[in-house]
């Protein structure tokens, strides 16, 4: 039994260093949003790898397959609804949108229901916060009305 729950905590650990979970693919090109200092490399150097392109960012105008978007405690909540509806913008086929936030307890880590009430005034449902690294969540936001293939 307990070899098991090994093998199962191993394929979970194994998905998040190769950075699966963002349900990106190899070709995708993903956008990121409100780079700064802060951002915890790993994670973009693993999406680079899993995709094998690099990540380009929020002045690239054109279609992409998905988007994060690095959000911290204070910034403007209005500010966050607005980049997300403009990361949706140039999203293709509703690929994946993840807003990431520092941990709670962590320098900039948001209020419990900020990412969800700039989601919902964008137009978007906000899953349960994944914990993708030692400092950073993510969020997986999805269109009202939509679902994902990925």
């Amino acid at each position: 039994m307990f070899a098991g729950v090994a093998i199962l905590a191993n394929v979970n650990q194994t998905a998040s260093e190769k950075a699966e979970e963002f349900g990106f693919r190899t070709g995708d090109l993903v956008q990121e949003w409100l780079w700064d200092d802060d951002v915890d490399d790993t994670i973009r150097k693993n999406i680079e790898t899993l995709t094998g392109e690099e990540l380009v960012d929020e002045e690239y105008d054109s279609a992409v397959d998905g988007a994060i978007i690095w959000w911290r405690d204070g910034d403007d909540e209005d500010g966050l609804s607005d980049t997300i509806m403009d990361a949706y913008a140039v999203l293709g086929q509703d690929g994946p949108l993840w807003v990431l936030t520092p941990k709670p307890g962590r320098d900039g880590a948001p209020g419990a229901n900020t990412v969800q009430n700039a989601s919902k005034t964008a137009g978007m449902n906000a899953s349960t916060p994944l914990t993708v690294s030692d400092d950073w969540n993510g969020i997986r936001l999805r269109a009202f009305g939509k679902s994902s293939n990925r």
